[in-house]
């Protein structure tokens, strides 16, 4: 969210229709201006990328949630969507195929750029904004081919029915409006996330706060209560407390590659920072784990943070 999404898309699990001859096919182009179009979470709007010429901006209500470029899917142009992408790369050998469940859809950016950097992935994602979905299938399809499965329901509904031990990589991007839903950010929360991992799975998940930092340090406290291997990688500004902005989490049973992740953060032209080991447990700063009984949503993005 502020570049993100919730967790939701279509009533039923089966692969999102690609428009004839791929994505070019039906494709929204910039001649054709700005759309905008009430979905079932708010006011959406496609806003054509002054940069890019295939590239498109998802807003609902006015916050930026997605950002997709229809002639190269590997452009990942949002901070956040930059960390998540280095989890991506990391979750298996470069171009080898990965189960993925993605929880929050928006434009499916991460979904196509999975499916572009390796091939043959199996995937599902979780986007309860069925009218989102449709527009996204009509503006901007995916390619022909893509294993890419979308269902629209809550995100939590999703994850409680995924199989045991069968995904790679679970990849929680959950917005309501703008913020985090209380019930998909919790021990129980997290817990279900583990059990759908395979073995050497790993599980990756966007946030954003600012100032006291209350609700990440709770997050992070949540994670570290189901992992035992947990990291976060943010601007330094944002750790700090100086902006509101986007955490990625990462969490795993086996170790994290955090050299490397280290290596690619610091390459990126965002400013990144990642913490883990007695670094991040001093982060928590004695938060304690969110539970079902005790969590609440992330707070709500200052006035203007999107402008």
């Amino acid at each position: 969210m502020g570049r993100n999404r919730a967790g939701r898309a279509r009533t039923e699990a089966e692969p999102t229709p690609a428009a004839p001859g791929g994505a070019s096919g039906g494709a929204r182009v910039h001649a054709q201006g700005p759309l905008a179009r009430p979905v079932d979470t708010g006011l959406a709007e496609l806003v054509p990328d002054r940069d890019r010429a295939r590239a498109w901006t998802l807003l609902v209500d006015g916050a930026p949630q997605s950002l997709v470029d229809l002639a190269d899917p590997t452009y990942l142009g949002f901070e956040y969507q930059r960390r998540l992408g280095h989890l991506i790369d990391l979750a298996a050998q470069p171009g080898r195929p990965i189960t993925v469940l993605h929880l929050g859809g928006g434009a499916l950016t991460l979904a196509r750029y999975v499916a572009a950097t390796r091939p043959r992935s199996r995937q599902q994602v979780a986007e309860i904004d069925t009218a989102l979905t449709e527009l996204v299938r009509t503006e901007l399809p995916l390619e022909r081919g893509w294993q890419i499965k979308v269902r629209g329901s809550d995100a939590r509904s999703v994850l409680e029915r995924a199989p045991e031990g069968a995904v790679d990589l679970v990849i929680a991007d959950i917005f309501a409006g703008a913020r985090v839903p209380s019930h998909c950010a919790t021990v129980e929360f997290a817990a279900l996330a583990a059990r759908a991992l395979s073995p050497g799975g790993r599980y990756a998940v966007n946030i954003t706060d600012g100032s006291s930092l209350l609700f990440a340090r709770s997050q992070v406290a949540t994670l570290r209560a189901v992992f035992p291997e947990v990291c976060l990688v943010a601007d330094p500004a944002v750790l700090r407390g100086k902006r509101f902005g986007n955490l990625i989490l990462a969490s795993a049973h086996q170790p994290l590659p955090l050299e490397e992740l280290g290596r690619r953060v610091a390459s990126d032209s965002y400013l990144g920072r990642v913490e883990h080991g007695r670094a991040l447990a001093d982060f928590t700063a004695g938060a304690a784990p969110a539970t079902d009984a005790t969590a609440a949503p992330s707070p709500a993005p200052p006035p203007g943070v999107f402008h």
